[in-house]
């Protein structure tokens, strides 16, 4: 076995978008892997055979992200093999193509084209679909249009790129651009007729969408704004026979985050955010049709749903929440795992899958449970649920557990003050020789409210691998142990800071080979924010890291995608009513103490921790004598490190370990 390198990560395969057949005799499911030449991914569609356990690709446009299940036998999905569809999609014409394709064998068909950029799509009947498309209030439909008249707009559209128009915000979103007027719309779709009538206001964004048992009935969250977009949320009900809309709710200060049909009830998640703000955990709800009353059925949970244990080797997504009989399925994160569970219309909840790792998504029919996820310092598989027992179906990274020397993170509990603990990990570096001195690196996760656990990292094997320790915790602020563990509002910088320092003096202490003149400190986002602020306030560290940062609290609000409704929540008011506050709280201030080191990694396209963050701590730290380098991934965002370009992602881990190495060796 060798030791891992850095470009292994382009070897491996990403699955996502797990779904079971109608009757459950098949699954599909997307694997996608890296061209390193063409310096992108390539996603096509795979079929499990659930009684035989036989796997095997389906597709090969190499761009099959999504798709759905006709029946049994046929499948539906977007793709490109037309010749002249890259010419319209340059001149601004949005549409997306659907091909039917037969699992048992055969060609893709071209079934129809909608005129939209489509976002989600559910069948109905053979004739009919439910979908959700973008729609822009400010560009002319071109449905209807003459040739001549769509020519004439399309040309507008072309002659409008090299400009924007802003009135709302937010105008951008990390990783879709521009976006102002952009709203996710909900249409209905008839083949025969190729008509898509429009469902929703052209000022309603519409997201989480489920049809009834029988199909005849919709439910969607909505959110209608102009000028700002609000948090707050509604619940509506279409009825596709009588095309008939109408929102459910009474209330108008709450915000709705899943909805769906379990039975004859409308089941949905939500909180109204007024104890702990925007990070607040979600709770269960029934939601009355008739009175729009809600009635919470789990009022003591205080869970994570979804999943937010990180990994820098996942790509794509599935289901986080399902209905299947008379339960609604979902995930969890709960301390330093990801779990699946189910509940009941009474609000009983059971825990269905609890082992160590990583549910990303899944799905069940018939009590038939698959899902892909992490275990142990595996990547990601299928896997089969049953009868309490875990069997991989698939073994696409299999081959990294043969050729590479991994390893296993160490789990320690670490006292920060009294009666507080966090949980933190140690990897020790690959060939490990006690009683040699190694350098070390601290890892530490965005969010904040995001978890570390023990599920594959590749940088932080691919640094073992080169001879460090890493450590990395799960401080005051991160998810999976309630509301008032997340809650750091107003204390950035402080008690979590504070975790951070006294698990660093844990592991020195107690990992004596680890060299303390020789140990360096990096992390993205949230994690950005604390290595400017760790180097505003030690000289510990002997190099320094800080990627897609945050610097000044005051330039996050007013130029990313949710720095207007984040930051006042997050750090508390305005800068117009509380600027001392923002200040306070901003690495930037304390630019003037830095003495150590400090790479920065940002994209120009992260419109999440804007290219301002960046630029304004690395050019106090070049006009304070500092030794700093600043490297800017054009054409990237906040996911450069998860989902960027294979080249990107092979620089900006070289750029990081360069660094280290340089310091640190």
């Amino acid at each position: 076995m060798g030791k891992l390198q850095l470009e292994d990560f382009t070897r491996f395969k990403f699955l996502s978008g797990l779904k079971y057949s109608p009757k459950g005799d098949y699954a599909a499911f997307v694997v996608h892997r890296i061209d390193v030449e063409e310096n992108k991914y390539l996603s096509n569609i795979w079929v499990l055979d659930t009684k035989t356990g036989r796997y095997f690709q389906l597709t090969s446009f190499n761009e099959e992200r999504g798709f759905v299940w006709l029946d049994d036998d046929y499948i539906l999905f977007a793709g490109s093999r037309n010749p002249k569809d890259k010419e319209k999609a340059e001149s601004g014409e949005e549409f997306t193509r659907y091909y039917k394709i037969n699992i048992h064998g055969g060609e893709a068909i071209e079934a129809f084209v909608i005129p939209k950029k489509v976002m989600s799509i559910e069948l109905i009947d053979e004739n009919t679909f439910l979908l959700t498309a973008m729609y822009n209030v400010n560009k002319k439909e071109l449905e209807g249009l003459s040739e001549e008249e769509k020519q004439k707009e399309l040309k507008k559209r072309k002659e409008e790129k090299d400009y924007e128009v802003l009135d709302e915000i937010p105008y951008w979103a990390n990783g879709a651009g521009v976006i102002n007027k952009d709203r996710e719309r909900l249409y209905l779709y008839r083949v025969n007729e190729n008509k898509l009538q429009p469902i929703t206001d052209e000022y309603t964004e519409v997201s989480s969408f489920k049809l009834n048992k029988e199909k005849n009935t919709a439910v969607f969250i909505g959110r209608t704004y102009k000028d700002k977009m609000s948090l707050v949320s509604d619940v509506y009900i279409y009825d596709i026979a009588f095309n008939e809309l109408k929102k459910v709710n009474k209330d108008n200060d709450f915000s709705y985050r899943y909805v769906d049909f379990l039975g004859d009830k409308i089941i949905c998640t939500g909180t109204d955010m007024k104890k702990y703000g925007i990070n607040e955990n979600s709770k269960f709800y029934l939601l009355d049709i008739e009175s729009g009353k809600k009635q919470c059925i789990t009022p003591d949970l205080d869970v994570s749903l979804g999943n937010s244990v990180g990994s820098d080797s996942r790509y794509g997504f599935g289901y986080s929440f399902k209905v299947e009989g008379d339960y609604l399925y979902f995930i969890s994160t709960e301390r330093y795992n990801a779990y699946l569970n189910r509940i009941d219309v009474n609000g009983k909840i059971e825990k269905v899958i609890a082992s160590d790792g990583s549910v990303d998504m899944f799905d069940v029919k018939g009590g038939n449970i698959l899902f892909i996820g992490f275990r142990g310092l595996k990547l990601l598989e299928l896997y089969e649920y049953k009868n309490g027992e875990e069997k991989q179906l698939t073994d696409f990274n299999e081959w990294i557990q043969r050729e590479r020397k991994l390893s296993k993170p160490e789990r320690v509990k670490v006292e920060t003050r009294p009666g507080h603990f966090i949980d933190g990990w140690v990897i020790k570096p690959v060939d490990y020789e006690e009683g040699k001195k190694y350098p070390a690196i601290l890892d530490i996760h965005g969010g904040p409210k995001t978890v570390y656990g023990e599920v594959y990292f590749h940088e932080m094997q691919y640094w073992a691998s080169e001879g460090y320790f890493v450590f990395f915790c799960n401080p005051v602020g991160s998810d999976g142990r309630g509301n008032e563990f997340a809650d750091i509002r107003g204390k950035y910088g402080t008690i979590d800071y504070e975790d951070i320092m006294k698990f660093t003096d844990y592991v020195l202490k107690n990992y004596k080979d680890i060299d303390p003149e020789r140990v360096g400190v990096t992390g993205g986002s949230y994690g950005g924010f604390m290595t400017n602020w760790i180097i505003g306030h030690t000289d510990r560290f002997k190099a320094a890291v800080s990627q897609r940062s945050i610097s000044n609290w005051t330039t996050e609000f007013g130029t990313t995608d949710i720095g207007y409704y984040f930051v006042p929540d997050q750090i508390g008011g305005t800068p117009w009513d509380n600027f001392e506050k923002y200040w306070e709280h901003s690495p930037l201030k304390y630019a003037d103490r830095v003495k150590t080191p400090t790479l920065f990694l940002h994209s120009d396209e992260d419109y999440r921790c804007w290219m301002a963050e960046a630029l304004q701590m690395f050019s106090a730290l070049k006009y304070f004598g500092v030794e700093s380098k600043l490297v800017f991934f054009h054409g990237e965002n906040h996911e450069l490190s998860r989902s960027g370009k294979p080249k990107h992602r092979i620089r900006r881990l070289r750029e990081i370990t360069d660094w280290f190495n340089k310091y640190l060796k």
